[in-house]
């Protein structure tokens, strides 16, 4: 089978546990892998390498700087970036393969949805909505931000950005605790990163910022179709966004 002239790029540290299946649902699809590393001490180096892989180390500065490392290892202007936790369907496999039936495209973007697997599925419930942004895309229409914080890909003002139809599936919280230790350090990454604030704001946010995200991430991002557990998710996430508050205002 002819392999797409499409750059794959991840970012990893310690993903033994979630690389291999991300790597399984791409496995002979495109003629260039690349993985970031930024320190493993598991097996991860071993399972990208398995996979024919081009391993690269790059010292943790931030997401966005991490990414933009990625994309710019690329051999092919067409790249996809996927993150450890995610698995490309199949169906999104043959959506994106049939883009370049007739050769690559015309320099473009393309959005995909990502769908949240909670702890112990193997699939979504209720199609809960992570994120929707541009995964797919020709360098010449898009990049990175180098921003250490956020890891968003902007797309070059006059230029098209379609929408994917099929889905990627997002295997990002291992067990609620494991995710529960995650929003902890987010939070002292993103308090340390952020601009300084006012005072006062954030006093009025410490007092609401938690139950206003409970509800908001738990209505809008659609986990009330699953029952306790897209509460419990909601629940975490929340304080992870209170606990940066916290940690802003005793910045000062």
């Amino acid at each position: 089978m002819t392999r797409l002239p499409l750059s794959i790029f991840i970012i990893t540290k310690n993903e033994e546990a979630r690389l291999p299946r991300t790597l399984a649902a791409i496995e002979g699809w495109v003629d260039d892998l690349v993985i970031v590393d930024s320190g493993s001490t598991d097996r991860t180096l071993e399972i990208a390498r398995d996979a024919g892989a081009r391993v690269l180390h790059r010292d943790w500065t931030g997401f966005g700087e991490q990414k933009r490392h990625g994309e710019e290892a690329c051999r092919n202007r067409w790249v996809l970036n996927l993150d450890a936790d995610d698995l490309v369907t199949p169906e999104l496999r043959e959506e994106i393969s049939a883009l370049f039936a007739e050769g690559a495209p015309e320099p473009a973007s393309y959005k995909t949805r990502q769908y949240l697997v909670y702890p112990g599925d193997e699939a979504p419930r209720g199609q809960v909505l992570d994120y929707n942004v541009i995964r797919l895309y020709h360098l010449d229409a898009a990049r990175f931000s180098d921003h250490p914080l956020f890891d968003r890909v902007h797309a070059e003002p006059g230029t098209n950005v379609h929408q994917l139809n099929a889905p990627m599936w997002h295997f990002s919280i291992l067990t609620y605790g494991d995710f529960a230790e995650k929003v902890v350090r987010s939070a002292a990454f993103q308090a340390e990163a952020a601009k300084r604030k006012p005072r006062w704001q954030l006093l009025i946010r410490l007092w609401l910022e938690f139950p206003l995200q409970v509800l908001k991430i738990w209505l809008t991002r659609g986990h009330w179709r699953a029952g306790w557990r897209g509460f419990a998710v909601a629940v975490i996430a929340a304080f992870g966004r209170w606990l940066r508050v916290l940690r802003l205002l005793e910045r000062g």
